[in-house]
């Protein structure tokens, strides 16, 4: 499981920083839910809100870049620290990430 769960992360990483959406995407479940931690507020439901959401990001910041600080594997979760560079207007900002895996997707994700 492991595996699976820390390549996942990688090939969602991967596409990001290429702002490739559909192969980002390809790894999302189609109920994915992206929350904030640790309030668990929901920012982003399902596959079609991630798509606008993240094609948005991608046109409006083409350097956009999140270089990987660390990453600590926990069977079906994965957490990431990343600094992430190149969006106008806006300091390099470190951000932390857990993805949560069931099957070959991810189906949760929380952001600190």
């Amino acid at each position: 499981m492991e595996r699976i769960s820390e390549m996942l992360a990688q090939k969602q990483l991967d596409a990001y920083n290429k702002q490739n959406l559909e192969d980002f995407l390809s790894v999302y479940s189609e109920n994915v839910v992206i929350m904030e931690f640790p309030s668990n507020e929901v920012t982003t439901r399902g596959i079609d809100e991630m798509r606008t959401r993240y094609g948005k990001l991608f046109k409006q910041h083409p350097n956009n870049h999140a270089e990987l600080l660390g990453r600590v594997v926990h069977g079906n979760r994965v957490v990431d620290h990343e600094l992430v560079t190149g969006r106008e207007n806006s300091e390099p900002k470190k951000a932390v990430a857990i993805y949560e895996i069931e099957g070959e997707k991810i189906v949760k994700v929380w952001f600190l």
